[in-house]
């Protein structure tokens, strides 16, 4: 009995410093937010209790729902942009390019570690259009598409295939690295058996190769649509939610509305929206994971 009281208190000494630094970093602002979403005004003004008043707004602002679908869109499609593209990269790297990976797998995890600043003045020149032409524009002009030439990030449109381009480009290569971990896991010799049995090319991966990769993939998935329904470097630092508000995900529409406007009640309101539409997605997920291996 005395040993297992010692191995309690050892065990408190040792993790309960992590667990109060954690309390203080992530619980405490956590419920201080939710509360927020209770109250309007700032410091200056004043806080005033308005109870789910900031949820009733949330309902009939257009501007929230535009962030929303913008935000969803954007989520779609670059989180199967970077599993999709960063599955196939994988796949090149194992049953094609082999031990001669290793430098291509270093070149196109590159990007990952670049700040978000760099990159996005990297995709502004590309996309330029004044003073001068960028690269993408001075490619048209060379081939005499001239009616192709059109300010790219100054329209919703565009700037929003620049934005998933940039960002694809930008993470493909962690997930890539993160699905060639789980390819080198899989046993040489079912990969040999099912080629004996005939299963080469396109069937040996997706009756042998996809099913055994099916747990790291849903991680994939999770690890990809919560960053992209957070995304908020990339975007300020390319187009800023511009032009209007036509590229303006959620994360960026709270962060103006709390820190722009003062309104901190009404952006924990945003906040807190987002979090919960974050939280069902990965339950979605892992509800789908669950089913998958039943």
């Amino acid at each position: 009995m005395e040993t297992m009281l010692r191995d309690r208190r050892a065990a408190l000494l040792l993790v309960g410093p992590a667990l109060l630094i954690y309390s203080l970093i992530v619980l405490v602002p956590v419920v201080w937010s939710l509360a927020y979403t209770l109250f309007e005004g700032n410091v200056l003004s004043g806080f005033q209790f308005v109870g789910f008043h900031n949820f009733a707004v949330l309902v009939s602002d257009a501007s929230f729902w535009q962030a929303l679908a913008f935000t969803l869109k954007y989520a779609v499609v670059v989180t199967l942009g970077q599993v999709v593209i960063g599955l196939l990269l994988s796949l090149m790297y194992v049953f094609y390019l082999g031990k001669a990976s290793g430098l291509v797998r270093t070149l196109i995890f590159f990007p990952v570690i670049l700040p978000a600043v760099a990159i996005a003045q990297l995709f502004s020149k590309i996309f330029e259009i004044a003073p001068q032409y960028g690269l993408v524009n001075s490619l048209l002009q060379a081939v005499h598409a001239n009616g192709l030439i059109q300010p790219w990030l100054g329209q919703g449109g565009s700037a929003f295939w620049v934005i998933v381009i940039m960002d694809i480009w930008t993470s493909m290569g962690f997930y890539a690295v993160l699905l060639f971990a789980g390819l080198v896991e899989i046993p040489g010799d079912i990969l040999e058996g099912a080629r004996v049995d005939g299963a080469t090319g396109w069937r040996l991966v997706r009756y042998i190769v996809l099913p055994l990769l099916t747990p790291i993939l849903f991680s994939s998935f999770i690890f990809s649509i919560n960053g992209t329904l957070k995304v908020f470097a990339s975007i300020v630092a390319l187009t800023n939610g511009g032009p209007g508000q036509e590229t303006t995900p959620l994360t960026l529409y709270m962060f103006n509305t709390a820190f722009s406007n003062g309104q901190y009640g009404y952006g924990s309101t945003i906040a807190t929206a987002l979090a919960i539409m974050s939280l069902l997605v990965t339950l979605l997920i892992f509800s789908s994971a669950r089913r998958d291996v039943a």
